[in-house]
């Protein structure tokens, strides 16, 4: 007796073509299964199990979504061969009998495509999930990196191997602050609006979350003035263009012949446009705050709506009525009203809309509605007619028509704009030359101050009183563009400073201060607080 054996799979049906087979599992019904089946064959390849037989799948699915026979799991296994999700091969293994090679059995394990659809899914869901972080790490990963840029700037041949592995890390961190920054404030918001959040679970952890804030707002006070001044200095004298020239040149080293040409080109406006953007965002140019500059803005701002949403829960769940349970209230007395009047008048009382009795009246058309008052209710046929101007009736319009005006001369007013720019300017350099003190001295010593130089003092001083802490004695804060340092103590003494200005006089508690203009290039690259 001769005995045929197949060993091919054609019993079962072909994967689809068109290369989105193996997502079809995710539009179907069972879909729960399918998933499930799947995440048992990805644990299984982490543990180096090759293939599995279906009785080994049935027993693996969690028990909340595995079917009770277990001719659904092989159905559902011949599915996902369908769809290109698993691959099915004879099971010989097991063999013990003539009968027993015409029975269907099979072993199955993940293709190719299956394996890639799943690390897809996994991508996906880990993106919908990604809440961020404020990671204060990256701000001092980057001060390192853009030392490192300075000592490879002052030599005189940068080693190209050297300069592009700083880069490239001084890019990859920068690009991970900029993306963890966004989802952090995205589902910072979230969690305001109470969106996916339990009121007791937000209410467990704000105060650990306004802390956080807190300490990222007092890093990034302290470290986003340093990191603007190393931007700057490594952009003088075209500095910064050398090493970038010298990263792309390495970088481009490993083109192919027919793109070498223009490779090179191609890497250095990459590496300039990620230079850029990491000016951007740490550094305001141009009118335009720096990315830093709105994220601190925003994240000091999260902390009061975060009280906020505190305190209205609270309100509501003392039983104070609150707008919603307005709206609810007088939706129950607009069903409770006895008729349409009554609604009528309800909505005018609530809402004060009222209907329009004119477009529009004149001085004499008002003095007799003074005289003869007319109910809102007064159909328009029956009301008196309103007064129209015969030129409006005849052209629709009030418009005169005539020659068009000639074209401005804006000249002077641009002059104009560079004067007052140009003293700006002038004033600001002043302001900062009044306020840079010789050496350590007391508030109450810096003596009266005008408008400009106030107001720079006051941005100075707020800097440093974001970073202070209970408990601390000394801090440091460097201003938003890089160019200004205060260095700020507290006295024991109770002694009181008194500033006084063109506006009045500025008073509070007495400190040690000293301000230093760090565009001179005297002063060293970190300050000591504790000096």
């Amino acid at each position: 007796m001769t005995v045929t054996i197949s060993t091919g799979s054609a019993a079962l049906p072909d994967p689809e073509s068109d290369g989105f087979g193996p997502f079809a599992h995710l539009t179907v019904p069972n879909t729960p299964l399918y998933r499930g089946v799947m995440r048992v064959f990805l644990v299984a390849k982490e543990r180096f199990a090759v293939h599995l037989r279906p009785e080994e799948v049935h027993a693996t699915l969690p028990a909340a979504i595995r079917p009770a026979e277990l001719e659904a799991v092989v159905a559902a296994l011949d599915k996902l061969v369908g769809w290109g999700n698993l691959r099915a091969d004879p099971d010989t293994a097991r063999v013990t009998a003539v009968e027993d090679f015409y029975r269907k059995r099979f072993i199955y394990q993940l293709t190719r495509e299956g394996e890639a659809a799943e690390a897809a899914l996994s991508a996906y869901h880990e993106a919908l999930g990604r809440r961020g972080a404020l990671q204060a790490v990256a701000l001092h990963d980057i001060v390192t990196q853009l030392r490192a840029l300075l000592v490879l700037a002052a030599e005189d041949e940068p080693d190209p191997a050297k300069t592009h592995l700083a880069l490239d890390t001084l890019a990859n961190r920068f690009a991970a602050l900029a993306d963890n920054a966004r989802a952090f404030m995205g589902s910072l918001q979230r969690t305001m609006d109470l969106h996916d959040v339990e009121e007791e679970v937000f209410l467990a952890y704000k105060d650990r979350l306004i802390q956080y804030l807190e300490r990222f707002i007092q890093d990034l006070i302290t470290l986003g003035g340093r990191i603007a001044r190393l931007i700057l200095e490594l952009e003088e004298d075209g500095r910064a263009e050398s090493l970038l020239r010298a990263a792309a040149g390495r970088e481009a080293a490993d083109a192919s012949p027919e793109e070498a040409e223009s490779a090179e080109r191609a890497v250095y406006e990459r590496w300039a446009a990620r230079w850029a953007g990491l000016g951007a965002w740490f550094i305001s140019r141009d009118g335009r705050e720096s990315q830093a500059r709105l994220l601190r803005g925003r994240a000091l701002g999260a902390i009061p709506q975060l009280l906020a949403v505190v305190r209205a829960l609270n309100e509501r769940r003392s039983g104070r009525s609150d707008r919603s349970a307005d709206f609810r209230t007088l939706a129950r007395w607009f069903a409770e009203a006895a008729d349409d009047d009554a609604r009528h008048r309800l909505w005018r009382a609530a809402f004060g809309l009222y209907s329009a009795r004119h477009l529009t009246v004149d001085a004499d058309t008002l003095t007799a509605r003074a005289a003869r008052s007319v109910p809102a209710a007064t159909p328009w046929a029956e009301a008196e007619p309103l007064r129209i101007s015969p030129q409006l009736r005849r052209t629709g319009s009030y418009e005169r028509r005539g020659k068009p005006r000639k074209v401005e001369d804006r000249e002077e007013r641009r002059r104009a704009l560079a004067e007052t720019a140009a003293k700006q300017a002038a004033e600001t350099a002043a302001a900062r030359a009044r306020l840079v003190t010789d050496g350590v001295t007391r508030l109450s010593e810096l003596g009266e101050l005008d408008s400009a130089s106030f107001g720079l003092f006051l941005q100075l001083l707020g800097d440093a009183l974001a970073t202070w802490r209970p408990g601390m004695r000394h801090t440091v804060a460097t201003s938003n563009d890089g160019s200004m340092e205060i260095r700020l103590t507290a006295l024991t003494d109770g002694t009181t400073a008194e500033i006084r200005t063109p506006g009045g006089v500025f008073s509070g508690p007495d400190h040690l201060v000293e301000i230093v203009d760090l565009t001179d290039g005297d002063e060293p690259m970190d300050g000591d607080p504790h000096r």
